[in-house]
């Protein structure tokens, strides 16, 4: 049986950042990952740009999620950070899916670190207060691995949970999730016409409040609108996505938009059948966005679709019960921690699980709120640390902290951790984490303390 320091199940933009972050301090880390590829939402689900790596002009994100963007912008396969012309956030960061995943696997090869894809979780092995092992699948059947502290970076929480680690799901008065996402691109697209279309219609636009130069501010045009055409289509029966606007980005090549509008609701990410369910749905809603784009709005004419997903974007399932639980207070409040490991200025983003609206909180301009390590950490378990989007958080705090920027830096954090845990045969629950928010700091990573 093969054994590590540490095993990441996972390989999203969190998982991938932990494996750098401990293969870095010299630990033997293995990544495994259900596709052939790293990067989760970002290049399995289409999900872009990444947002927000600010709070205000201060860029609050940085060490090696920072670093990545760094070597993807001097490879021309990011434009870097740029103002967020939908006014929703303080910037967007758009990258080429291609460039992204090439760049995780070369970091995390260059640190030391191993992947193994097309693996995913089949069992966990508990004794006590501790995962002895887990059984992984893949091609060559079923097989065990061993490893002194495990990360469960799979975003649904799968590891912990099936460790029997407590969770809530979604909404806490009902467990609804937020509505999941089929992202869809389109090349080809008349980025001239699109805008002189904004300019001249500003009442099909109403978050610009009508005074659309704000699209002119950015290099990539980001865009919320076509409200009236929208409903009209909604009317005739052509559209039957449950939302209230189409959500578009510009992607790091120009005239490629990336269209965040399908809207898929009731479906549950950790049921196979829901999920399978949630794809077949959101491959339908976006043919009906393509037509309707292609046959209403001036500029896509003559646009293509690129592709869909290629699986569906999932905003959230289960969130472990941790030793701490952030609150939709702690962030609108600004709460500091003693054992704060990452900072975010994305607000509270919840798109609702009931269908056509959005809900937003947001903190005045600048404010960012703090993670603790906490959040990453059971009262169950003495070798198990979570990131990405299924910490410890209510239903409303997860809103705000599941975007790629701040999964990322949460991973680092992750990572740290579960390597100062390897290396001193200590508990998880036991670190120093003023050692823990040093070596972060060594990383380059953004902290406040």
């Amino acid at each position: 049986m093969r054994r590590y320091d540490i095993i990441i199940v996972g390989g999203g933009i969190s998982g991938t950042m932990a494996g750098i972050a401990a293969s870095r301090t010299g630990a033997q880390v293995l990544v495994i990952e259900s596709y052939g590829f790293l990067g989760g939402m970002l290049t399995t689900a289409g999900v872009g740009p990444m947002m927000t790596f600010h709070a205000g002009e201060k860029q609050v994100i940085q060490g090696i999620t920072s670093e990545l963007i760094n070597r993807l912008v001097a490879k021309g396969q990011s434009i870097g950070h740029i103002f967020d012309t939908v006014g929703y956030t303080y910037s967007l960061t758009p990258f080429d899916i291609e460039g992204m995943k090439q760049e995780l696997e070369m970091m995390l090869l260059e640190s030391g670190g191993q992947v193994l894809y097309h693996t995913m979780l089949a069992k966990v092995h508990r004794e006590g207060a501790k995962i002895e092992k887990i059984t992984i699948c893949n091609k060559a059947g079923l097989s065990d691995l061993e490893a002194k502290i495990y990360i469960d970076a799979t975003g649904d929480a799968d590891l912990a949970v099936w460790a029997g680690v407590p969770y809530t799901k979604g909404r806490e008065k009902d467990g609804a999730a937020q509505p999941m996402t089929m992202k869809m691109r389109m090349g080809n697209v008349d980025m001239a016409q699109l805008k002189n279309f904004i300019h001249e219609h500003p009442e099909e636009f109403p978050l610009y409040q009508g005074d659309t130069s704000i699209i002119e501010k950015s290099p990539r045009l980001s865009t919320a609108g076509f409200v009236k055409k929208f409903q009209k289509a909604k009317e005739r029966g052509e559209i039957s996505i449950p939302r209230e606007d189409v959500l578009l980005f510009e992607s790091n090549t120009p005239g490629e938009v990336i269209l965040n509008t399908t809207r898929i609701l009731g479906c549950d990410s950790t049921d196979p059948w829901s999920l399978s369910k949630a794809e077949i749905e959101g491959r339908k809603q976006c043919r009906e966005l393509e037509l309707f784009l292609k046959k209403y709005i001036p500029g896509f004419k003559n646009a293509n679709a690129l592709y869909s997903g290629p699986s569906i974007g999932v905003r959230g399932s289960r969130q472990i019960q941790g030793i701490y639980t952030l609150t939709a207070k702690d962030i609108l409040t600004m709460q500091t921690f003693d054992d704060v490991i990452a900072h975010s200025g994305y607000p509270i983003d919840i798109h609702s699980p009931d269908g056509g609206h959005t809900d937003h909180a947001k903190l005045e301009w600048g404010g960012m709120y703090s993670i603790p390590y906490r959040t990453l950490i059971t009262h169950e378990l003495d070798n198990l640390i979570v990131v990405g989007r299924c910490i410890s958080a209510t239903f409303e705090a997860q809103a705000a902290i599941r975007t790629t920027p701040t999964v990322g830096a949460i991973g680092q954090a992750g990572g740290i951790a579960a390597s100062l845990a390897a290396k001193k045969d200590t508990r998880v629950q036991q670190i120093d984490t003023t050692e823990l928010q040093n070596i972060l700091l060594q990383q380059k990573a953004y902290l406040e303390i």
